[in-house]
């Protein structure tokens, strides 16, 4: 090759590197003091996470909403969109991204990372959620890109919010709602997932991975399907999947395929199979079993639960409690505060909060009244 096209070669490289180099961007603090920022809160087993720049107010009170926040769409006269949304912070889009799909003020939406816009009107502001999430700002939005909209209410504040965040707020369960807040103003939106559903689906998910390897997670499905009633025909399968294992058949997988029996009717067969349980289960577990008794209004079954354990364990505060409770249950006051005097006497120094709570029901029974 060449000597002089050598020297060519490598001028065009120098002249390639030095180009990249002057448009390379370095990391600072974005445009105008803005704060970048992000929020993940789950709801249920559905994690929600908002990406946003925070502005601040920054001595603009008063000219924040319907001022630097348009009412309606901005005239921007720049882009490919001459109208358009407030892109709901600064700087890039605004995102909001979603594990599972969810009801936003009760419409579907799927599972998925939206851009997150907003058409702000004191009297009914609309929340658009964008399949484009990647884009800068709003400059380009299209509305053809939209998934949904839907129509909320602004809620005045008392306090200033001086930089621009989102909060999760109202949370239960299966729920909670997201509130916008900056200045003195809050755009909410209520989240809701099926919780329920989406357990159950984790559920068969993770029940085929590692973690179906261990007795400990088979137990865990059925038991929340006994608690909550609900798909039992599967939690059945599940807790059989252990309670019918020799080697893993135990107090709690065969009490919760008792528990499935039960709620399915078969209370012979389940019946049946907590009675080989008891002698599996430890001083807690028994304790327990007898109090979830209780709670189905099964007060026999409960003192006879209760009695097993205070044969095995005659000198524990715990069974002692418990055979008080049973007897409370049946309405024999004077042998429930035999026994529980009996706790009293035994509880240890060093349990303070059963100390107090054998105290409290010491004069109910004393009454002639029921302590569950």
């Amino acid at each position: 090759m060449k000597k002089s096209h050598c020297i060519g070669i490598l001028a065009a490289a120098l002249h390639l590197l030095f180009f990249s180099l002057a448009h390379a961007q370095l990391t600072t603090l974005p445009d105008g003091g803005n704060k970048k920022a992000s929020v993940t809160e789950r709801i249920g087993i559905t994690d929600v996470t908002i990406s946003y720049n925070r502005p601040g107010v920054k001595g603009r009170e008063g000219k924040i909403w319907g001022a630097l926040v348009p009412v309606g769409y901005a005239e921007i006269g720049t882009g490919a969109a001459k109208s358009v949304p407030w892109r709901a912070g600064a700087n890039e889009n605004t995102t909001i991204d979603f594990t599972t799909d969810v009801l936003v003020e009760g419409q579907l939406l799927a599972a998925g990372k939206y851009g997150f816009f907003v058409l702000y009107d004191p009297s009914g502001s609309t929340l658009i959620f964008s399949r484009n999430s990647t884009s800068w700002g709003s400059f380009t939005y299209d509305p053809k890109e939209d998934v949904l909209r839907v129509k909320v209410q602004p809620v005045p504040l008392d306090k200033e919010v001086e930089r621009l965040k989102y909060e999760f707020i109202d949370q239960k369960e299966n729920a909670a709602t997201i509130a916008l807040e900056w200045e003195k103003l809050s755009i909410p939106f209520k989240v809701e997932v099926d919780y329920v559903k989406t357990q159950l689906e984790s559920f068969r998910r993770e029940l085929r991975s590692d973690k179906g390897f261990t007795w400990e997670p088979w137990v865990q499905a059925a038991q929340f399907c006994a608690q909550r009633n609900v798909d039992l025909d599967e939690g059945l399968v599940w807790a059989s999947q252990i309670a019918d294992n020799h080697a893993t058949r135990n107090f709690a997988s065969l009490s919760a395929k008792a528990q499935i029996l039960t709620l399915q009717g078969n209370t012979a067969k389940a019946d049946s199979i907590m009675k080989e349980a008891l002698p599996l289960g430890t001083m807690a577990d028994i304790h327990v079993y007898g109090r979830q008794l209780l709670t189905e209004k099964k007060p026999r079954e409960a003192l006879e639960a209760f009695k097993f354990n205070y044969d095995k364990h005659p000198n524990e505060m715990m069974t002692n409690v418990g055979l008080a409770r049973g007897y409370s249950a049946n309405g024999e006051y004077k042998k429930a505060l035999d026994y529980m005097k009996k706790a009293q006497a035994i509880v240890p120094p060093t349990d303070p909060i059963n100390k107090a709570n054998i105290e409290k029901m010491i004069p109910i029974l004393e009454q002639g009244k029921d302590i569950n």
